[in-house]
């Protein structure tokens, strides 16, 4: 797996696609919705915002939104304290 996605590149055949998450290539299964990447990678959705492709995601829609080849993910994690 490529750490960066080629610019244009052809999607694959096949069951996976690949994505990149907080700029780090990753290849996922074909048709993973946002909330099941983020089950994946033991991220709670309620202490994170999803960045994909330039556009922040509504929590309501992570359960719908499918994640496609050469996605762009960002994930930014709240941190609390005081």
């Amino acid at each position: 797996m490529s750490e960066e996605l080629a610019a244009g590149r052809e999607p694959r055949s096949g069951s996976s696609v690949e994505i990149q998450v907080n700029g780090k290539g990753r290849e996922v299964r074909r048709g993973i919705t946002v909330l099941e990447l983020l089950e994946e990678l033991e991220v709670h959705p309620g202490l994170v915002v999803v960045e994909r492709n330039r556009e922040i995601l509504d929590r309501e829609r992570y359960a719908e939104v499918e994640v496609t080849e050469g996605d762009r993910i960002e994930l930014v994690h709240f941190v609390g304290g005081g």
